[in-house]
C-alpha cells in the first residue's frame, strides 16, 4: 500500500512538471481530479484483491474508497492552502506555480490516498 502512495505522489508531480496540467483553464483541475480518483481506484482494487473480496466487497471497497478520497482531498487541499498561503505570490496556488504548486499537489494527493485508506479501514472494522 505505501507503494501506491509513492506512485500517486510521483505521478501527480510528473504530470505537473511535464505541463500536462494546464494552470489557466478548467482542464487543470479535471486532470488533478482524474489522477486522484485513479489513485483511489488503485487503493480500492488492491485492498479488494489482497483480501479476496467477493463482488459485493469490491463494490463496497470502490464506493467507500471514493467517498473517503473525496472528503480527504477537500480537507487536504484546504490544509495545503492554509499552510502555503504565506508563500503564494498571486491569488492562488496555480497562479504562483513553481515549487509551491508542486508541494500543494503532492500534499493533496497524499491526503487523498490516506483518506481512501482510512475509509477502507473503517469499513473493514464494520465487516
Amino acid at each position: 500500500m505505501p507503494y501506491i502512495l509513492l506512485v500517486a505522489v510521483v505521478g501527480i508531480l510528473l504530470l505537473y512538471v511535464s505541463d500536462a496540467i494546464p494552470l489557466s483553464s478548467v482542464g487543470g483541475p479535471m486532470v488533478i481530479a482524474l489522477a486522484v480518483f485513479v489513485a483511489a481506484l488503485a487503493v480500492a482494487i488492491h485492498e479488494a484483491w489482497t483480501k479476496r473480496r467477493g463482488v459485493l466487497g469490491w463494490i463496497v471497497n470502490i464506493i467507500s474508497s471514493f467517498l473517503g478520497t473525496f472528503v480527504a482531498a477537500q480537507v487536504g487541499g484546504m490544509i495545503m492552502v492554509m499552510i502555503l498561503s504565506s508563500f503564494m505570490d498571486g491569488s492562488s496556488l496555480a497562479a504562483s506555480g513553481g515549487a509551491v504548486m508542486a508541494v500543494s499537489l503532492a500534499g493533496a494527493m497524499a491526503a487523498a490516498v490516506l483518506g481512501s485508506w482510512g475509509a477502507l479501514a473503517i469499513v473493514n472494522r464494520w465487516r
